[in-house]
C-alpha cells in the first residue's frame, strides 16, 4: 500500500481558502475522518486543519459525526467529519443539462450523487426562447424534489463553445446560439441564484476529477459523442480550457479509414462519420428505424435488432479509431468516453477498446479507456459538478455567493 500524496500547502494571502480546499477535499477522499487523520494525510498542521473545519462547518459543507467516536480510545476523542449529506439538511445543487432536442435536470449532493432527475423535453421552442422556459421548468423541479434543503446555486452544461468565465454560450450551432449570456438569462429567471456554465465535455472532466477514478487527478482525455461531439483534456487535477475558453473542438478529427463527406467539404471528420446525428440517418436509410433518432437505435439493438447492433458496433469501433489519435497525441493516463450505447451495453465499450488498442501506438493496455463513473446519469452529475468544481477548490469564496 503507498502513502497518500501531500497535498499542496499554501503560503501568503492565498493561505486560508486554499488550505480550506484542502481540507474539503481530503475529507470528500477519505470521510468520515478525524482532524487528525486529515493533518497526516494532507500536511497541514494539526491547528490548521482545526481552524478550517470549524470554517467549513460554520458555512454548512462539512459536519461533525460524535457518534461515529470509537468508545476505547486513548487520549481525547476524536469527532470524525463528513461533508454536510444529511437527508432533512444538508446542501444541495441543482444541475442542467441544455441538450437537442431535450434537457435533463438533476440535484446532486455533496458527493455528486444524484438524488433525483428529470427530462425537460423542448423540440419544437424557439431557441430564443429556450432560456426562460429551461429556468420554468427547473424551478418546478426544484418545488418538488428539493424539500427545503439549502440550495448552493446551478450548474449548466452544453455542447459546442462555451465560455465559463463569463458564463457565454459562444457558439452552440444546433441551437443556433451565438455570444448568447446563458448564465445571466438563467440567474434573471432563477431570481438571481447563482449559476455557472460550462462545456458538458468539459463538466464531464471535472466530474471524473472530482468523484471518478484517482488516475482522472493525473491526466485524462475526455471523448464526448452525442448530437455535438468535442473533447476535453486534464492535467494534474485542472481542466484545459485555451485561449476564450476555446479547447476541446474535435468535431473535424479525422477518423482512419472512414469516407463520410462532412459540411466542412472533407471527408472522415469525426462529428460528421460518429455523431448522434449521423447515426441516427444511417439507421433511417438502412430502414433500421422510422426517423432519425439515436437512442431509438439503441432501443432496438437491446431489443435483439441485428442490424441496429451492427450499426452500433461500426460507431463504436470508429470512435475507438478517433480515440487512438487522441491516445497518441496525449497519452493520458485515463480516456473517458462518454457515448450512450456503451453506458448502456458494455459490449460497445469493448469495441471502442478494441479498436482504439488496434490503431494506437503507445496504448496497449484497453483498461485505461472507461465509461464515465456516473453511468447513464454522466449528464446531470456533470452538470453539477460545473457548480462544485469551484466549490471544493474556493470553498470560503463559492459558498457565500
Amino acid at each position: 500500500m503507498t502513502a497518500d500524496p501531500r497535498l499542496f500547502r499554501a503560503t501568503g494571502d492565498g493561505r486560508r481558502e486554499t488550505n480550506a480546499a484542502t481540507v474539503l477535499r481530503t475529507v470528500l477522499d477519505h470521510g468520515p475522518v478525524a482532524r487528525r487523520t486529515i493533518a497526516d494525510r494532507s500536511g497541514l498542521s494539526p491547528a490548521a486543519v482545526s481552524r478550517q473545519c470549524t470554517d467549513l462547518v460554520r458555512l454548512g459543507l462539512v459536519r461533525e459525526l460524535p457518534e461515529l467516536i470509537a468508545g476505547n480510545g486513548v487520549g481525547r476523542p476524536q469527532i470524525p467529519v463528513d461533508l454536510h449529506t444529511g437527508e432533512s439538511d444538508g446542501p444541495l445543487v441543482a444541475g442542467v443539462h441544455i441538450g437537442v432536442p431535450a434537457s435533463t435536470f438533476g440535484l446532486l449532493d455533496l458527493r455528486g450523487r444524484l438524488l433525483d432527475r428529470r427530462a425537460f423535453p423542448h423540440d419544437g421552442i424557439p431557441a430564443g426562447e429556450l432560456p426562460p422556459r429551461i429556468a420554468r421548468g427547473l424551478r418546478a423541479f426544484l418545488e418538488d424534489v428539493r424539500r427545503d434543503r439549502p440550495l448552493l446555486g446551478v450548474g449548466a452544461a452544453l455542447g459546442g463553445w462555451v465560455d465559463p468565465g463569463s458564463g457565454t454560450a459562444v457558439r452552440h450551432a444546433p441551437l443556433g446560439w451565438s455570444g448568447r449570456p446563458l448564465a445571466a438569462e438563467l440567474a434573471r429567471a432563477l431570481d438571481g441564484l447563482q449559476v455557472r456554465v460550462d462545456n458538458h465535455a468539459r463538466a464531464v472532466a471535472q466530474s471524473e476529477i472530482l468523484f471518478g477514478r484517482p488516475e482522472a487527478r493525473r491526466s485524462l482525455v475526455h471523448l464526448f459523442i452525442g448530437n455535438v461531439v468535442d473533447a476535453a483534456l486534464g492535467i494534474t487535477g485542472l481542466v484545459h480550457q485555451g485561449p476564450g475558453s476555446g479547447a476541446g473542438d474535435v468535431a473535424h478529427l479525422p477518423v482512419p479509414d472512414s469516407t463520410v463527406v462532412c459540411p466542412c467539404g472533407r471527408s472522415g471528420c469525426l462529428e460528421a462519420t460518429a455523431s448522434n446525428t449521423a447515426m441516427a440517418r444511417t439507421a433511417v436509410r438502412r430502414g433500421i428505424v422510422p426517423w432519425p433518432d439515436a437512442f431509438l437505435v439503441v432501443d432496438a439493438a437491446a431489443a435483439g435488432d441485428r442490424r441496429a447492433d451492427r450499426l452500433l458496433r461500426e460507431r463504436a469501433r470508429a470512435v475507438g479509431r478517433a480515440t487512438a489519435l487522441l491516445l497518441d497525441v496525449l497519452n493520458p493516463d485515463l480516456v473517458v468516453v462518454t457515448e450512450h450505447a456503451s453506458l448502456t451495453n458494455p459490449e460497445y465499450l469493448e469495441e471502442i477498446r478494441g479498436a482504439a488498442v488496434d490503431h494506437s501506438h503507445v496504448c496497449q493496455d484497453p483498461g485505461r479507456i472507461v465509461s464515465p463513473h456516473a453511468g447513464t446519469a454522466v449528464l446531470p452529475v456533470a452538470a453539477g459538478a460545473v457548480l462544485l468544481n469551484p466549490l471544493f477548490r474556493n470553498p470560503l469564496t463559492a459558498a457565500v455567493r
